[in-house]
């Protein structure tokens, strides 16, 4: 068996390792086949070819061969940071500064109390922008020591604050912004406030751009003007209204570190007027803004001493949803079509747009007072769940300064939240009745009165006599008897309220006792154009007076209750015309308009003239239609009036600081036209000396507390006036000392207006606006 047995194949040592033998001295079996060893020698031997990327790894076996080299390490971050860089810059060459969100242009229009304070604002947005100038140093350091301390001096973004931020919450601190100055302002006026990487990409991309293109003071006025703040407030401006009601050029550093603190969490914020929970959040934040300024350097120690928690600026209480309620949108209304009548550039469009602030004359405590005024007298004197008559009586007030012409309130109606639009103080189309015969007294005694045909006008005074029966015929200037269509004679026979004898009366007591027609006469022989010329002078407007007409001089005419208490203003004033105005100042993202600087007052009357028409208009008050008003408890002067039917009632009167008219009139508002007042408040006749003397009195007594008692000027002396033809001669008696009459006998201030004709009739417009 051992001759059979395979013998193992023999190796022979082969190279020497000692001599460099390339075969390094390994043994090669006998049965290979010759030159064989030698090929794969060679084969062994050669040099591999070289990869781009060594990976996996060639020259290592197991794990190992997949793990990467430091040289794969950085040549992967080499590679990664140049083709981000790459993308970055091909971004940021190609990214363009989008326009302006089209929200963030929209602002609201705030009007403001003569006051300051805040009247009403209108508009989508509350937003106010201001200048960077308007807004304190003091209050630009809270904001910029809160988020961005580094603002003046990074180019836009900040990659470490960015860190710092996020390590500083992680650890439980307070709520810091990661984003800059510059970032939240591209992020409120180019983007939108979605989270996501894309939109923060692009957020730092525009934010660069800004930087590099914008001045630090163009972006931090923009920031300020675009930041939300909770209560409905767009920028600092109307946040510093919203939370005390200051403009933010009054804002002191306490004030600007709450309102800084207030940008992170707004929603929580707005309630630290009355939540624990807000208020306690926003002391540790308002603290720790005011911390910020002492380490930025803009507050010393001993300043930041001096606000402690007890000094905690508690913001003012804030109702949210209210709107133009009570005399509120009557307000507005009249001072946005003041400005849009003083500057063309003011359209509806403009105004849409927002960024107009509207100082108004508007006294806030007057206007409560006339409101409380108008409502009193209401509940006392209209019962109209139980009366029909009562149920559509509208009234209007308007309350004017005489010296200025400062419209300081005015009732328009019971407000817009009652879908009651028209401003019944603002209305022309209600008859002023007889409150205009101290316009034709104040014509007469300027201009004189053409008693015979082709006579010159003669001399008129108070004291002056003209036939005061009913029913007689009136003459013009030619001494023809005035026609009347309507008159089966066909001639005007004017009328009073009674067929009471006056006979020949002076002009005193007939405006005392409110006899018409002294006054008609007394108008033809002053002539139409010299009376239109006169009321013209007193402030009313041509559109609303009425034409030539034997009613036109005891008030057919319709000018609104604001111009009627202008009007009366001027007798105040002793003759000078302060034109009603309601509008001090505007400005238009944060610049001043031209154009509304306060009218200069003029003179109107002589004022002799002016002195003798109060003087007599005192005589109402004081014995005549207007005796209720003594109750206001002042020297004062004013007239009442009614007009045909009884369609309408006024009361104006003054004293030396204010003048105020109030009108009574009733109409549906489904169906507008005047109807009569007969019947209202349980009256058998509404005359201007009952519900609007009252409404008048109780206001005046109000809006005059702690005010004196001034007297006015004493009348100077006009001289003898002429009397009527047929007049007996006038004794030499005091003017002042007249017979008391019986109320049956006291005429009411009406007229009865047939039309001369073919002369037109005045127009009734009731959408006149006044000034």
């Amino acid at each position: 068996m051992s001759g059979n047995r395979r013998r193992p194949p023999q190796r022979t040592l082969v190279g020497n390792r000692a001599t460099g033998d390339p075969a390094g001295g390994r043994w090669a079996s006998r049965q290979q086949v010759p030159g064989q060893g030698t090929a794969h020698r060679a084969r062994r031997a050669a040099p591999q070819q070289k990869r781009w990327i060594d990976y996996p790894r060639q020259n290592r076996t197991g794990p190992r061969r997949w793990l990467p080299s430091w040289r794969h390490v950085l040549s992967f971050f080499l590679l990664f940071f140049g083709a981000t860089a790459a993308a970055v810059g091909y971004a940021y060459a190609t990214v363009t500064i989008p326009d302006p969100n089209p929200r963030t242009l929209l602002q609201n229009n705030v009007y403001y109390w003569s006051d300051g304070s805040v009247l009403a604002a209108d508009g989508s947005v509350n937003r106010q922008n201001v200048t960077l100038a308007q807004v304190p140093a003091d209050v630009q350091w809270d904001f910029i020591a809160a988020e961005n301390s580094s603002f003046y001096t990074d180019p836009g973004i900040d990659p470490q604050g960015i860190a710092r931020a996020m390590f500083h919450m992680a650890e439980g601190g307070s709520v810091q912004s990661g984003s800059t100055i510059t970032q939240q302002f591209v992020k409120n006026t180019y983007l939108d406030q979605s989270q996501t990487v894309s939109r923060k990409f692009k957020e730092l991309l525009i934010s660069s751009k800004i930087g590099a293109s914008m001045s630090k003071q163009q972006i931090l006025q923009g920031y300020l003007n675009t930041c939300f703040f909770g209560r409905q407030a767009n920028g600092v401006q109307a946040a510093a209204r919203m939370y005390y009601d200051l403009p933010v050029e009054k804002l002191n550093v306490s004030q600007g570190a709450f309102l800084a603190a207030a940008v992170n969490e707004p929603s929580l914020f707005q309630y630290a007027d009355s939540d624990p929970k807000a208020q306690a959040q926003a002391k540790a934040r308002w603290s720790w803004v005011l911390d910020r300024m002492v380490a930025t350097g803009k507050l010393t120690q001993q300043q930041r001493a001096r606000y402690t928690a007890a000094d905690f600026p508690t913001p003012r209480k804030w109702s949210p949803g209210s709107g133009f309620t009570g005399q509120t949108g009557y307000l507005v209304q009249l001072a946005r079509s003041y400005v849009q009548a003083h500057d063309p550039a003011v359209t509806d469009g403009s105004l849409s747009r927002g960024g107009y602030q509207i100082h108004t004359t508007f006294d806030k405590k007057k206007t409560a007072k006339l409101a409380q005024a108008v409502a009193q007298v209401r509940k006392e004197r209209l019962d109209p769940a139980h009366r029909q008559v009562d149920r559509d009586v509208q009234a209007g007030a308007a309350s004017v300064d005489p010296k200025t012409g400062k419209i300081l309130a005015v009732y328009g109606g019971p407000g817009f939240d009652q879908a009651h639009y028209s401003d019944n103080a603002d209305t022309s189309g209600v008859p002023v009745g007889s409150t205009f015969k101290p316009v034709v007294l104040a014509s007469a005694l300027q201009h004189g009165a053409v008693m015979r045909p082709g006579k010159p006008a003669q001399p008129i005074t108070p004291s002056s006599k003209f036939n005061g029966d009913d029913g007689i015929q009136i003459k013009d200037q030619q001494g023809n008897y005035v026609t009347d269509t309507k008159d089966p004679t066909g001639f005007l026979h004017q009328h009073n309220d009674t067929d009471y004898r006056w006979g020949y009366i002076d002009l005193r007591k007939a405006m005392e006792q409110s006899v018409n027609t002294p006054y008609v006469q007394l108008g033809e022989d002053v002539g139409y154009e010299n009376v239109a010329n006169t009321a013209k002078g007193l402030g009313l407007r041509s559109a609303s007076l009425a034409g030539p007409s034997a009613g036109f001089y005891i008030g057919t005419s319709t000018p609104s209750a604001i111009r009627m208490a202008g009007v009366y203003g001027t007798f105040a004033a002793s003759g000078m015309q302060a034109t009603p105005y309601s509008v001090t100042a505007v400005t238009h993202n944060g610049s001043a308009l031209s154009g509304f600087t306060a009218p200069a007052p003029v003179r109107a009357l002589p004022a002799a003239i002016a002195d003798n028409v109060t003087d007599v208009l005192r005589g109402v008050i004081a014995r005549g239609t207007g005796t209720k008003a003594q109750a206001v408890g002042r020297t004062a002067a004013g007239k009442t009036g009614t007009t045909d039917d009884y369609r309408s009632a006024w009361f104006i009167g003054y004293t030396p600081q204010l003048a105020t008219s109030v009108v009574l009139f009733r109409e549906d508002p489904k169906h507008p036209q005047l109807q009569s007042l007969v019947g209202v408040g349980g009256l058998q006749k509404v005359f201007g000396g009952d519900i609007p003397t009252e409404i008048w009195t109780q206001y005046m007594r109000d809006a005059l507390a702690g005010v004196p008692d001034t007297p006015f000027p004493a009348p100077a002396s006009l001289g003898r006036g002429t009397d009527e033809p047929g007049a007996s001669p006038s004794p030499s008696a005091n003017p002042h000392k007249q017979d008391h009459k019986d109320d049956r006998h006291r005429k009411r201030d009406t007229h009865t207006a047939p039309t001369r004709a073919p002369w037109p009739t005045g127009p009734k417009c009731r959408h006149h606006r006044c000034g």
